[in-house]
């Protein structure tokens, strides 16, 4: 309201200056004109004064020379021009010289050419006001010579009269200064250099409005979401962003140009300003693929992919290797696959396989999960020594969530404990039917060591693919699903993607996840660099704009600003999700902090190689949490051990865990300084057990409690001034003196305390057993009762174990 009066205010403040300036302007334009108007009745007065002043002078020379009488005529009125003539009859006789009668006739025509020659000169007042003037009286009846230069020189100042009036209307019109008087004719005086200025800029003005009322208003279509910024909202317009401030006063909302209005809000501006608006909901800024279907006629058949899935150690990555030609088995820490490894094998006949190599360590089931997913066909190994192992019972309930065909490569059949059939028949258990066994999942004996089966397995992967007619449209903008993230050293965030459709090419633009970049180079499963990826084929993408999650759609765009748009949309979301939290009730809150103030927490700081080892790491260690004792990862994340990572791990105390990931040299720096512990692995089975050994150790060891005897309470009696002691009978075990013990009283624990004193009869004994009486003393109370039953017991601490 402050704020609304406050620009009324201005306003009408600005409105009174501009009614002001238009009024001064005016009156200026009034005093010129009135200037102009009274010079030009200065001068037509002088000029008549002038006229006046020749015609007086030429009826005095004309006309003959006075009587000396005439002398007194000066003194008469002009006006009584009857009387002067008669005067001039009567005088005529008198004269001195005798008249001639040419004089005769013009003393007798003298009255009737006088009338007619004064007339013109008493039309100009400022001359014929003076008494000065009644000698053209005089210089009519034809005074004598003397008279007549007399009268010239009386009638002389009529023009200085009319001077003398000229000063008193620029008295009238102002001030006068020099260059009035001096300019008289000229007008107004000269305007100032501040008025010039003034009138230039509203000239300026009025010349810009002119302009843009001129120009035709462009009304464009503005897409505005469930929330936007005013500033935003202006730019889409193309309005400046004080306009849409100044409205929004106007309707009565007090905002700046980076506050957010709502949808509805932004509406009612596009509308004033006669743009046309197209609303949109947030989630339309997402890309949806679900219901983008490829014509039938632009599929073309693609290689299958095809994941390899089984228990750990049960020669997944032998039987890649002995498929691909290569040894990457010993590449592998600990021997066990670790990462999602990618590959493309070209077959004897030409065709094409791309194969996905996933871990079979418990720890890794996202991986295996996403796998299953991905791929086409799922081979699941089995050795033939070891049977159904629980990552195999795991591989076996993920390929039937993705829906995807199986066949069993049972391996290791060139070991001599090995036992196909056995591990057909543990199959039915798990309602896999083999064809031996008459069903229709395809089975096929094989050796990675020998090379037994493995072309049997190929043309049987071939078989199940040709069934499945897979296909796919090349010539669309690429999808492709992240198999593995990393941040190299050298090449950055750094991607293993499996394009699903279309055709992946340097230069792309594309979101994945919540980061979003551009396509700067690619390279296929050997390292070579590509151009572009068409369906079905792995490689490893460079230039995106952060490490994405394992699992994320790799989608191309038309633009980078569409790019930017999906993943700071995306970002938010992850935002929101992340620190949501349930409604809170007080019970709810009082118990969280309760329970948070009665558990141990273990803080940890992980660093991994690759995207998905980080989220298999993190999953293991929330494993190993419990009630008592919880594993609080500060900070996980992709790439080498940073200076910030230190810094946040001895702020807080806790371990920096690096699996297949050394600091660099200013971090070694900071963890000398600082003593942080470091803690690096490549096997990921001993980073859990030796966190769970150091989780035991901050849990401390374990208190164990043994029962060694039970007794009632048979009477009470004083013993001193203050305690009181028991009559008991040992009912079961044995009594011992300085133990714990619990006194219940129907099953309700009254009081924990231990036996301060024991006797039998008289004498002090260590302990009673069972059958016998005896008299305690216990420590810290005295609420006892006949009836009540003692609880005897031993405290012993042993090792924690976790997981």
């Amino acid at each position: 309201m402050q704020a609304r009066l406050l620009r009324e205010a201005e306003e009408a403040r600005l409105t009174a200056l501009e009614e002001a300036n238009r009024r001064e302007q005016e009156e200026k334009l009034r005093a010129i004109e009135e200037e102009k108007r009274r010079a030009e009745e200065n001068r037509r007065a002088e000029e008549e004064a002038a006229k006046a002043k020749e015609a007086e002078q030429e009826v005095a020379k004309a006309a003959p020379e006075p009587q000396p009488e005439a002398k007194a005529e000066p003194a008469a009125e002009t006006a009584a021009e009857p009387e002067q003539a008669k005067e001039a009859e009567q005088d005529a006789p008198e004269a001195a010289a005798a008249p001639t009668p040419a004089g005769k006739t013009r003393e007798a025509g003298a009255p009737a050419p006088a009338p007619r020659r004064f007339t013109p000169v008493k039309r100009p007042e400022p001359a014929a006001r003076k008494p000065e003037g009644g000698a053209s009286g005089g210089g009519a009846a034809g005074g004598g010579a003397s008279k007549g230069p007399a009268g010239a020189k009386k009638g002389a100042p009529a023009p200085r009269g009319g001077d003398r009036k000229a000063p008193d209307h620029r008295r009238q019109s102002g001030k006068l200064t020099v260059s009035r008087a001096l300019n008289e004719d000229e007008g107004a005086r000269a305007r100032s250099l501040a008025a010039l200025k003034r009138a230039r800029e509203k000239e300026r003005r009025a010349h810009f409005s002119g302009q843009s009322q001129q120009r035709e208003k462009q009304v464009r279509d503005v897409i505005v979401p469930e929330a936007i910024t005013v500033q935003e909202l202006a730019n889409r317009m193309a309005e400046k962003g004080a306009d849409l401030v100044k409205a929004l006063f106007n309707m009565g909302m007090m905002v700046t140009v980076n506050q957010t209005i709502d949808q509805d809000t932004a509406e009612l501006l596009v509308t004033e300003f006669g743009h046309n608006i197209e609303r949109v909901s947030e989630s339309d800024v997402d890309i949806d693929t679900t219901g983008d279907v490829d014509a039938d006629e632009t599929l073309k058949a693609r290689p299958p992919v095809v994941a390899i899935m089984g228990h750990v150690d049960h020669g997944k990555t032998s039987l890649l290797d002995a498929l691909r030609g290569t040894d990457v088995v010993r590449g592998e820490a600990g021997g066990i696959t670790q990462h999602i490894g990618a590959y493309q094998i070209k077959t004897k006949n030409g065709a094409q396989l791309t194969v996905l190599d996933t871990p079979g360590h418990a720890a890794f089931t996202q991986m295996r999960m996403r796998g299953a997913n991905v791929t086409d066909i799922v081979i699941l190994v089995v050795a033939a020594d070891d049977g159904i192992m629980p990552q195999t019972i795991e591989a076996i309930n993920h390929t039937k969530a993705a829906g995807v065909p199986m066949i069993v490569a049972i391996n290791k059949c060139d070991k001599e404990d090995a036992n196909p059939q056995k591990v057909r028949e543990r199959l039915l258990e798990h309602e896999i039917i083999v064809e031996q066994m008459s069903g229709d999942v395809q089975d096929v004996e094989v050796s990675a060591k020998t090379g037994k089966g493995l072309d049997e397995l190929i043309e049987k992967i071939l078989l199940q693919a040709e069934f499945m007619e897979l296909k796919s449209n090349p010539d669309r903008a690429a999808e492709a699903t992240v198999i593995e993230a990393k941040l190299d050293k050298g090449k950055g965030p750094v991607a293993t993607v499996l394009v699903n459709r279309g055709t992946l090419k340097r230069g792309d633009i594309f979101v994945v996840g919540t980061e979003s970049g551009r396509v700067r180079a690619m390279n296929d499963d050997k390292g070579r660099q590509v151009k572009e990826a068409g369906p079905s084929m792995p490689v490893e993408v460079l230039g995106l704009g952060g490490v994405p999650m394992a699992g994320d759609v790799l989608t191309v765009v038309e633009s980078e600003q569409r790019a930017r748009e999906v993943s700071s949309y995306r970002q938010e979301q992850a935002t929101a999700k992340r620190t949501a939290t349930a409604p809170a009730s007080l019970d709810t809150m009082f118990s969280a902090l309760a329970a948070k103030q009665n558990v141990i927490e273990y803080p940890v700081v992980i660093k991994a190689d690759v995207q998905g080892s980080v989220e298999a790491i993190n999953n293991a260690l929330h494993k190993l949490s419990n009630d008592e004792i919880k594993v609080r990862i500060l900070h996980s994340g992709v790439g080498a051990i940073t200076e910030s990572d230190v810094t946040l791990a001895s702020a807080s105390g806790a371990p920096i865990v690096g699996f297949n990931v050394r600091p660099n040299a200013k971090a070694r720096e900071q963890i000398e300084k600082t003593k942080t512990e470091m803690m690096y692995y490549d096997v990921i089975y001993e980073l859990t057990e030796e966190v769970a050994k150091q989780m035991a150790g901050i849990w401390g060891p374990e208190k164990v409690e043994t029962v060694v005897g039970r007794a009632e309470v048979k009477q009470v009696f004083p013993a001193g001034k203050k305690d009181k002691a028991a009559g008991l009978l040992v009912v079961e075990g044995v009594i011992r003196k300085g133990l714990h013990a619990r006194l219940t009283r129907n099953d309700v624990i009254v009081s924990a305390t231990t036996i301060a004193s024991l006797r039998r009869f008289k004498d002090d004994v260590d302990e009673v057993r069972t059958g016998l009486e005896c008299g305690v003393v216990l420590a810290d109370t005295n609420d006892i009762k006949p009836g009540d039953h003692l609880e005897v017991f031993e405290v012993s601490e042993r090792e924690r174990t976790i997981g």
